[in-house]
């Protein structure tokens, strides 16, 4: 059998980062300047990374998935959803902080909220998001570099990944728009804001991810702060 030097195992893996960035590049954009909310779509893209992965030769523990992790992994979910359910529910109860809840985007009944929570945020936003960031590049990052490294280079391309979406934070939610204003520069503010917001997310996600050894913790809390944040807008339009 040929041994592959080191060299070349390397740069391939390389390779395969680069590919696996510039597939993420693409959902992306199609996700958000093409098709809009398409929870068929984003289940297919779940599917795309899972086959990529394993193609990259990513094991189930390198995506936080082997099963002898999975109990460890939705203690640490509960945990931290709990946490997350107990700000909110504060947050949303003070005056001072309960605009922060007002988005257009959820701007529904609480029923349809619910739903949007358990489908198209589940499914288009935090699966998605979490195989790719933390399961399918930590993984390969981590092989390469290790785990610090992973985490930092996987934070600051999730804080790019919103590029996109913050443009139209000032137009869809009330808080941003009164802190920010609404014009182009506001929009650019919103969007460093963003990126900054969601890179230290990723780290922190990263570090759930890290030490419980399982993806279902991260996706626990990406759950947490998404759909709770989803139900309890809709809530908030009614107050």
């Amino acid at each position: 059998m040929a041994v592959v030097p080191a060299a070349t195992a390397s740069q391939r893996s390389w390779l395969r980062l680069g590919y696996a960035v510039a597939l993420l590049a693409a959902v992306n954009v199609v996700n958000n300047r093409l098709t809009g909310s398409s929870t068929p779509l984003r289940a297919v893209e779940v599917l795309l990374l899972l086959a990529f992965a394993r193609g990259c030769g990513l094991s189930p523990a390198e995506l936080g998935l082997a099963r002898s992790s999975w109990t460890r992994g939705l203690r640490w979910a509960a945990v931290v959803a709990v946490l997350v359910a107990v700000a909110y529910a504060v947050a949303l109860a003070l005056p001072p902080t309960r605009p922060v809840f007002l988005d257009r985007r959820a701007d529904f009944s609480v029923g349809v909220a619910v739903l949007q929570a358990a489908g198209p945020v589940l499914v288009g936003t935090v699966l998605l998001e979490e195989l790719a960031f933390r399961g399918l590049l930590w993984g390969m990052l981590r092989r390469l570099r290790g785990a610090t490294f992973a985490t930092l280079v996987s934070s600051a391309l999730f804080g790019l990944w919103h590029v996109l979406p913050a443009w139209n934070l000032v137009v869809h939610n009330r808080a941003a728009a009164d802190v920010l204003g609404t014009g182009v520069p506001s929009r650019l503010a919103a969007v460093a804001l963003g990126v900054a917001f969601t890179a230290a997310a990723g780290v922190v996600l990263c570090e759930l991810r890290r030490r419980s050894g399982s993806l279902l913790a991260p996706i626990g809390l990406h759950w947490a702060t998404n759909g709770m944040a989803y139900v309890l807008a809709a809530i908030a339009w009614t107050l």
